[in-house]
């Protein structure tokens, strides 16, 4: 293999450095993403539950990172969400990218909670089976 000539070489380097300097940042920023992201999971599931438009997007944002091979979402559908449920998604989406855990498991029962959730909607999963039993 041949060794990069000396400028493609600098700008590798410096975008090595770069990449390492963002996940040093995105480190130190870490408990603050997962403590913002679990409160805005703990006010979600409750809209979750209720019966309203919004409820059905937030149910179904959930199962998606839940098993999103199993519930597909649209990420469009966010844009019928009223701003502060819209900033609760974001803030659980950027927990959920660094996973810790599985969204069901901060709850006690929560893959029951999930189930519930799929069966309360009605939501067809990935083998087109209407909730699940």
């Amino acid at each position: 293999m041949r060794k990069p000539d000396p400028e493609t070489e600098a700008r590798m380097k410096a975008v090595m450095a770069t990449h390492a300097r963002e996940r040093d940042e995105r480190q130190q920023q870490l408990p603050a993403i997962r403590l913002e992201g679990e409160a805005a999971l703990r006010r979600l599931l409750p809209v979750a539950q209720r019966d309203t438009g919004q409820s059905s997007v937030i149910a179904r944002f959930l199962l998606n990172l839940y098993n999103g091979t199993r519930f597909p979402f649209d990420m469009t559908d966010l844009r019928r969400l009223d701003y502060n449920l819209f900033d609760d998604c974001i803030a659980v989406l950027k927990m959920d990218f660094q996973l810790l855990k599985e969204v069901h498991l901060y709850f006690e029962n929560g893959g029951s909670m999930w189930t519930a959730l799929a069966n309360q909607w009605g939501f067809k999963d990935y083998d087109g089976i209407e909730s699940w039993r």
